[in-house]
């Protein structure tokens, strides 16, 4: 008798057991393992740049190892802060990404004060690439063949020289900056609402340089109009490799690397992040679309939210002390 009621009892907490662990277990297995419904892609500037297609060449193949079609939406305006603004107010769900670039870093400096905190309301997720910038001035001007021709020419000119960027506190415009701060040359910054009006000008001899970005710069270097003289990353571009980085060609320690990355909601699940991110390195690993990154003059890096975070918080104080200095201030 005592040997049956002791078998009862074991069957009884085996049953009380179970019956407390099966809430929990069946909250760990999601029912609608994510993602279940269309993915909104903000992209915070307008269709037709290196943002805009890389999100569209990624969003499509994730679309397609996911089973759900990533939709890009172009929420442009402020230097990308209506786009970034937009997201950050957005459940953290999954649902809603953002593609941006070095803006997250250097918008709040330049704009003072921000309607969100680029790094307490979003969480990254990955780096996704860098697409250099290139110092290009007008092919017809003889006597400007390399890195070293300017510096000369600009000190013997000071505050005579143009250099015409897309607009204050674009990449382009900080290029010119961290250009003429490490070469001490004076050299007069001219914005433009646009890299196509700036580049236009270029061409026609109203300015002297540009920064551009290797995307736009790449045809008319082609054509023979415009001449490279320096990329602005730490290595040479693969698009570009006979141009020299700017640091080699005579200006040490010179490096600006236009980068864009991948940021959700700050209140979006890890194990989501995790997917997504691992999602869209494995994209960048595919042939095709290496082969489309080349066509703009991107190149795939791929990285951890963590060192996606930390990369942000570096290029936070490093441009932020920049901007401070060259008392830098947007449109």
């Amino acid at each position: 008798m005592d040997a049956q009621r002791s078998l009862w009892n074991r069957i009884l907490i085996a049953c009380g057991l179970a019956a407390t662990l099966w809430p929990v277990a069946h909250a760990q297995t999601p029912a609608n393992p994510w993602p279940t419904k269309p993915v909104r892609w903000i992209v915070p500037f307008p269709p037709g740049g290196a943002m805009d297609a890389i999100a569209r060449t990624l969003g499509e193949k994730a679309g397609q190892a996911l089973g759900q079609p990533f939709v890009i939406e172009n929420k442009a305006g402020a230097g990308g802060n209506i786009g970034a603004d937009y997201v950050a107010k957005q459940p953290g769900d999954g649902y809603t990404l953002m593609i941006t670039s070095i803006g997250m870093a250097t918008n709040k400096p330049l704009y003072g004060k921000l309607s969100y905190d680029p790094l307490k309301d979003f969480a990254p997720v990955s780096l996704l690439a860098i697409v250099p910038n290139v110092l290009v001035t007008n092919a017809t001007q003889p006597d400007i063949k390399t890195v070293a021709d300017v510096v000369a020419a600009a000190r013997k000119a000071p505050g005579q020289l143009t250099y015409a960027s897309a607009g204050n506190g674009t990449s382009i415009h900080l290029a010119g900056e961290m250009f003429t701060s490490l070469a001490n040359v004076d050299m007069l910054h001219v914005p433009y609402k646009g890299s196509g009006p700036a580049v236009a000008d270029l061409l026609g001899g109203q300015v002297n340089y540009m920064f551009d970005s290797i995307t736009s710069a790449k045809p008319h270097i082609q054509s023979g109009k415009l001449r490279a003289l320096g990329v602005t990353t730490a290595r040479r571009s693969s698009t570009l490799p006979q141009v020299p980085t700017i640091a080699e060609a005579g200006l040490p320690g010179y490096e600006v690397s236009p980068w864009f990355a991948v940021f959700v909601p700050a209140s979006t699940p890890k194990p989501i992040i995790q997917k997504m991110r691992d999602t869209l390195v494995q994209a960048m690993a595919q042939a095709d679309v290496r082969a489309r990154f080349e066509t703009i003059g991107a190149e795939a890096v791929g990285s951890t939210p963590e060192e996606m975070a930390s990369h942000l918080a570096r290029e936070s104080a490093r441009w932020s002390k920049l901007i401070a200095e060259r008392q830098i201030k947007a449109d």
